[in-house]
């Protein structure tokens, strides 16, 4: 018995100096990188309230709350950022400095140095700062696309204004998808489980051997503070950034001009996919250069410029880190066929705007829908030849099903194209009961690829 208890311990003793040999330590990597490392604060002065008394009228200041004469109050945020080089350049996140009428950053030694603000990006969240001094310590940047879901990651800054904060976990996941408030898409982010709060924005996320891999930007959290989803900017967007702030001030992305969507179960099988992968082109814009490169609504974009695509998040992903000018190649399924396309890709416009279409009601048709034909003039202010809207949307209908909505126009249905009441009517009739078939539509200036399907 005393000898099962002995091989027991020593067994024990065994697997926990093997699981202490695979936790790296981390205090070289803290201690030889934190240097680098910044705290950034901004002030912001507010104007204050209009004083409601006549001009040459002063209230004493004692009276001035009551009268809404305040004085201007600084306004001030705080975040981290590092030091990209030596003379000075430092990188920090847009959101951080956004707004700000002064910014200092603070270095390990306790100076406080009066920053310039390059250039923002707000599409990625970045700004490019520069002090005036020499001799910096410089963080070194890793490798792009050389980070891996599993590593293990550091993350230095100032979370709550507690400067030079470490904190430690793996890489979560790689290229995730976040659109910004505006439906934009541009940065495939790094996830990880490393804890990252108020503060640590603009911070440097860094690999074991000390290199940077992502600059901290966003969180998910349900309290405020970390609940271990964080999200930085990969070093391939800070590169391609950083390079156009440095030689023009603003930056500059690809674009081809597309709308795009994910390809369901469903539309794989409608399309002649063999899996629901690539981006789907739900629309091309005119003129833009999808359109110049022969792409067209129904190709599913498989591969973009060498890099397999997925889903559609991984498309701007990859065209957004191309200069304007360049050329890419394109692989697209096209009626179940791979065909393969050179794009010149041009400059991303600062907006699109969209058209709206008029909500009417009626009854319902085998699709749950009552559609009603649109005029010329509408279908010239929206950009297409013609097409009917919906008006009304039965309740449990297939329409409904199929997630269409009031106001949507729809343009195609299964393989007609539909321009006016009696294409509707007849592509209707032709419609197989029991299998989902393509339906195609606009909304809110966007056209949209789903599946719908009459019940047998």
């Amino acid at each position: 018995m005393k000898m099962k208890v002995v091989f027991l311990a020593v067994a024990w003793l065994v697997v926990v100096c093997q699981v202490e040999a695979r936790v790296p330590d981390f205090a070289d990597l803290v201690a030889e990188n934190s240097p680098a490392v910044v705290k950034v604060t901004t002030a912001q002065k507010s104007a204050g309230k209009a004083s409601p008394l006549p001009p040459g009228q002063e209230v004493p200041d004692i009276f001035r709350e009551l009268f809404g004469q305040r004085s201007p109050v600084p306004r001030a945020s705080m975040g981290s950022g590092f030091i990209l080089s030596s003379d000075g350049y430092v990188i920090t996140n847009n959101h951080v400095i956004e707004g700000a009428d002064e910014i200092t950053v603070r270095l390990i030694d306790r100076r406080e140095l009066p920053a310039e603000v390059i250039g923002t990006d707000s599409r990625s969240d970045l700004a490019l700062l520069k002090v005036d001094a020499k001799g910096l310590p410089a963080a070194k940047l890793a490798a792009p696309d050389s980070l891996r879901v599993g590593e293990w990651v550091v993350a230095i800054g100032s979370p709550f204004g507690l400067d030079y904060s470490a904190s430690v976990g793996i890489v979560s996941a790689i290229g995730r998808s976040l659109p910004s408030e505006q439906g934009e898409n541009y940065v495939p982010f790094i996830q990880s489980d490393v804890a990252i709060n108020p503060g640590n924005s603009g911070g440097p996320l860094f690999n074991q051997n000390g290199e940077v891999v992502g600059v901290n930007s966003q969180i998910y959290t349900r309290t405020g503070g970390s609940i271990g989803l964080s999200f930085a900017i990969p070093v391939a967007v800070v590169n391609e950034v950083v390079a156009q702030l440095k030689e023009t001030g603003k930056v500059e992305r690809g674009w081809l001009g597309v709308y795009i969507q994910d390809v369901s179960r469903d539309l794989a099988l409608s399309l002649d996919l063999d899996k629901p992968v690539g981006a789907l082109i739900s629309q091309v814009m005119p003129g833009s250069p999808a359109e110049k490169a022969g792409l067209k609504a129904g190709d599913v974009i498989t591969h973009f410029n060498g890099r397999e695509i997925l889903d559609s998040g991984d498309l701007p992903h990859q065209v957004g880190l191309l200069t304007p000018g360049s050329t890419a190649k394109a692989r697209v399924v096209r009626d179940g066929k791979s065909r393969e396309f050179t794009v010149t890709v041009g400059a991303l416009p600062d907006s699109v705007d969209g058209g709206a279409v008029v909500q009417m009601e009626g009854n319902a048709d085998l699709l749950g829908l009552r559609v009603e034909s649109i005029d010329q003039e509408t279908a010239q202010s929206l950009g297409i030849a013609g097409g009917v809207v919906i008006a009304h949307l039965q309740h449990g209908g297939p329409a409904e099903y199929a997630q269409l909505q009031l106001g949507d126009v729809i343009v195609q249905l299964g393989d007609s194209e539909i321009r006016t009441m009696a294409d509707y009517n007849k592509a209707l009739q032709r419609l197989p009961k029991g299998v989902p078939v393509l339906v195609r539509f606009l909304r809110q200036g966007q056209f949209i690829y789903r599946t719908i399907e009459i019940n047998p």
